[in-house]
Order: structure tokens, then C-alpha cells, then sequence
């Protein structure tokens, strides 16, 4: 599904201020508010926005350590291991792949220390084959979606 200019900054401004209110938003866009109230169904219906949850930093929660692993998976195990990993909340997400590895997760951890406690729960499931971790050190493009919008909208440099 595409996105126009509109559909760009209603995503913009919702990024920007999450608790804004639809007819606030109406007013500080220009548009009628039954016009944004109709975008954000149709965003939402479209699978393009999928919720307006908190953004919650692990480190302010007291897991500071992130790290990435690929796992080699045993053939004809990737369902169970998919609910293994699900059981494990320092798994934050799983992502199937290619390349030299069959999954790659994103784990984070109290201390490195506490790492190797995450690394062998995960790893301790018959399913899993070899794993390879590594540390994240830094983060200097954290996630970011916004400037994609921006490009799929047409709306490239503008910010509301």
C-alpha cells in the first residue's frame, strides 16, 4: 500500500507527539478532522501504522547490554524453536534469514555477565544447532522509521 503526503504527516506528527488527539492533529495540518480520523483507520486497517504503544528504552528498565545472535537451527525444528525463543523475554525479536544463519535475534541483558545466563537459555533447546553472538557497543541510528515515511510519502527533507 502506498502513502501520500498526507498519510506522511499524519505518520510524522504521530511519531513526533504519540498522545496527540485527533482533532488537534486536524487543526494543526489543515485538514477536517473526519479526514484524519478516516487516514488513521485506513493506516491502521492497512497494517501501515500497528499501535500506538509506548516506546520503552531496556536500558531505563535495567537491561543496558544488547546483543545479537544467529542461530544455526536443526532442519525441520524452526517452529519449536520459534516457541522456545518466545519464552524467553530478554528476546526482544526474532527474524528468520539467510545467509550462514537461520535466525537472529535481539537480546538484551542486565550485565554481560547475565548475557551468558540469556545466551545458554536460549541455546538450551535441542533445536538450536550453533549460535553466534555479538555485543552491541553503540547505537548511533537507533530504529527509525520516520524517514522512510517521509521518502514513501514524497514528503523527502519536510517536516511538519
Amino acid at each position: 500500500m502506498g502513502i501520500d503526503r498526507l498519510d506522511g504527516r499524519i505518520i510524522g506528527l504521530l511519531a513526533r507527539e504519540p498522545r496527540i488527539g485527533v482533532l488537534e492533529m486536524s487543526r494543526r495540518l489543515g485538514v477536517a478532522r473526519g479526514t484524519v480520523q478516516a487516514r488513521l483507520d485506513r493506516l491502521q486497517s492497512n497494517g501501515v501504522i500497528r499501535g500506538f504503544g509506548p516506546e520503552v528504552d531496556p536500558a531505563a528498565l535495567g537491561y543496558p547490554v544488547t546483543a545479537f545472535a544467529t542461530l544455526e537451527i536443526r532442519q525441520g525444528q524452526g517452529a519449536d524453536v520459534r516457541a522456545h525463543l518466545t519464552t524467553v523475554p530478554e528476546v526482544l525479536e526474532l527474524h528468520t534469514t539467510t545467509g550462514t544463519g537461520d535466525m537472529l535475534c535481539r537480546l538484551v541483558a542486565r550485565s554481560n555477565a547475565d548475557l551468558q545466563r540469556v545466551i545458554d537459555r536460549v541455546v538450551g533447546f535441542d533445536g538450536i544447532v550453533r549460535a553466534a553472538t555479538a555485543i552491541v557497543m553503540e547505537n548511533p541510528v537507533p530504529l527509525r522509521i520516520i524517514p522512510l515515511v517521509e521518502q514513501a510519502a514524497g514528503n523527502e527533507g519536510r517536516r511538519e
